[in-house]
């Protein structure tokens, strides 16, 4: 199959992006209403940016009608109406059932951390809480907002954080700050509704020295 985009509708495109970019690290990323209410929401358009400064970013899509969804109502800068925090909590084996739930589409100012029975950890330096039961944690503050589609279905929406505080479950720490992926247990977004683990691995040099029995 060949094809532009403007070929495909909004749904074939979303399904060709979730089964062609896997797997994908998820978010649970939970914000914090102006009037102090909380969100929690899953998000595998997720990834890392850079260590210096230390920073990540999500992607909450627009709603059908072209909406925010909360999280982004919630994690926008404060100059554009939003609280301009968040937190990014891991994903894993023991919590992924619970994550899922946290989809669900409730109205707005209602908590996710009830529906699905997580514990709201206080967060040391933002106003929203993180997930006591996922082992690390993120707290960020929002630096910047792309709109890739502004007001539009399914229009992507970028959120750029800063990273100002880490919580990490000593166990899952060696001397030299590696993280144990056995003990972690993280799991991955496929397409569709499948998710996948991260219990089988393989190491490769970098460079050259992996083509080593090519």
């Amino acid at each position: 199959m060949q094809c532009t985009p403007d070929e495909l509708d909004l749904a074939s495109r979303y399904k060709l992006l979730i089964g062609s970019v896997v797997p994908r690290p998820i978010a649970l990323v939970s914000t914090i209403s102006s009037e102090g209410r909380d969100n929690l929401a899953p998000f595998s358009f997720f990834t890392a940016v850079g260590s210096n400064p230390m920073t990540m970013l999500f992607c909450p899509a627009n709603k059908p009608d072209g909406s925010e969804k909360d999280t982004l109502r919630n994690a926008k800068p404060t100059d554009k109406g939003g609280t301009g925090q968040f937190v990014v909590s891991v994903v894993t084996e023991e919590i992924v059932r619970r994550v899922a739930g946290a989809a669900e589409p409730l109205a707005y100012g209602e908590s996710e951390f009830d529906f699905v029975g997580f514990t709201r950890e206080d967060s040391r330096l933002v106003r929203p809480p993180r997930v006591a039961e996922s082992p690390i944690a993120f707290e960020c503050e929002t630096t910047e907002v792309i709109r890739t589609n502004p007001g539009e279905p399914g229009g992507g929406n970028i959120v750029i954080g800063r990273v100002v505080c880490i919580h990490v479950r000593d166990d899952l720490l060696n001397e030299r700050m590696h993280v144990d992926p056995a003990r972690l247990g993280a799991v991955g977004r496929m397409g569709g509704k499948a998710y996948c683990r991260t219990g089988d691995r393989f190491d490769l040099p970098m460079g050259g020295p992996a083509l080593e029995g090519v």
